[in-house]
């Protein structure tokens, strides 16, 4: 198969492309597309067969859920069973835009993409392109990231075809992913509203709607069934074992320092991705193209539209050892921690 790339910059004028993806969805088929998120391996979500391939072209485990994504409120009343109040709280406030929200599906959700649960993640994205060819496909649309399972996710199409390539027939090219981090998932089918997966909405923002969140004990670890994706399974990981310091940024620098020279010392090539002042104190150490610069301490933003491009591009250096700064656990931090986290398979480093 043959895997094409289409470039979308304007979907009132491109109306063709577009109208040829929802037809390859509709047929069955698999489309990679942009999100304000990052990329997203779509097929028709109603349509068990077509939700099959994304699970064999990713090499998903099966019981790891699929969200489905929605052009409008229509269609979330086509595949949700009830939309709680509290889920109309978060509808109102926050979509079209960054969030998931676990809701009771009804019947015509195939249970292959739920992973045998009752209930099933529901997503409007924001970015035109998504929202376009959604509308061109006038289905939902079952989608995770698009890249081999346990990868660090794509935010930009020539990541996407670094993994797809030859395993599914059209990308949509809709430039850079804004934020970098997949959408916050929320249960919605309690009492209170359970974060399975944090991002861009931050707890701190739906508490301000909600008056009040919880976070699933999955989040620290916790062995537990997945209700969401990227809740059981080693994911975004490097090739190479990375190891993250987390603690006082002040003194960052000198404990990055200490811990490059031991692993030099051992034999290894030792890959870096810190923060810019980190970066600059370990040029004499580390080589350029193994130091991943992304960003100033603190800005969250920055951080989290990098981690995953810096991530993927390691696998193409000699490093055989990552070194990752951590950072605050507040905001959008907690989305960018959960990541790292996961990338590291929890192995950190306290720095005090």
């Amino acid at each position: 198969m043959q895997t094409e790339i289409i470039t979308i910059t304007d979907v009132k004028a491109q109306r063709e492309e577009l109208a040829r993806a929802g037809k390859v969805l509709r047929g069955g088929g698999l489309v990679a597309f942009p999100t304000e998120t990052v990329y997203g391996l779509g097929a028709n979500g109603l349509d068990a067969a077509a939700c099959a391939r994304i699970y064999e072209a990713k090499g998903r485990p099966s019981d790891n859920p699929l969200i489905l994504h929605v052009s409008d409120r229509a269609m979330v009343e086509m595949i949700a069973a009830e939309v709680t109040p509290m889920a109309e709280k978060l509808l109102a406030a926050f979509m079209p835009g960054p969030i998931t929200l676990i809701l009771r599906r009804k019947a015509i959700v195939p249970d292959r993409i739920t992973g045998g649960l009752d209930t099933v993640g529901i997503r409007m994205p924001e970015h035109p392109v998504a929202r376009a060819m959604i509308r061109a496909a006038g289905v939902p649309i079952a989608a995770p990231s698009a890249n081999i399972s346990g990868r660090p996710s794509p935010t930009t199409a020539a990541s996407v075809l670094r993994d797809m390539d030859g395993r599914i027939p059209l990308i949509l090219d809709g430039g850079p992913c804004h934020f970098g981090v997949e959408s916050t998932i929320v249960d919605c089918t309690g009492p209170v509203a359970v974060i399975l997966r944090p991002g861009a909405i931050t707890r701190e923002m739906l508490t301000e709607v909600l008056g009040g969140c919880k976070l699933d004990p999955a989040l620290v670890g916790a062995d537990t069934v997945p209700r969401a994706p990227g809740m059981k399974y080693k994911h975004y990981a490097p090739k190479a074992p990375l190891t993250l310091l987390e603690g006082d940024a002040a003194k960052m620098a000198a404990a990055f320092r200490r811990q490059v020279r031991r692993l030099q010392g051992e034999g290894h090539t030792v890959g870096v991705l810190a923060s810019h002042e980190v970066c600059e104190s370990l040029q004499d150490l580390v080589p350029e193209e193994l130091l991943k610069d992304y960003g100033p301490q603190g800005d969250l933003l920055a951080i989290a539209a990098h981690i995953y491009e810096e991530l993927i591009a390691f696998n193409d250096t000699q490093a055989d050892v990552l070194l990752g700064e951590g950072t605050t656990e507040k905001g959008l931090g907690l989305a960018i921690m959960n990541r790292l986290h996961k990338a590291s398979a929890f192995h950190s480093l306290k720095i005090s």
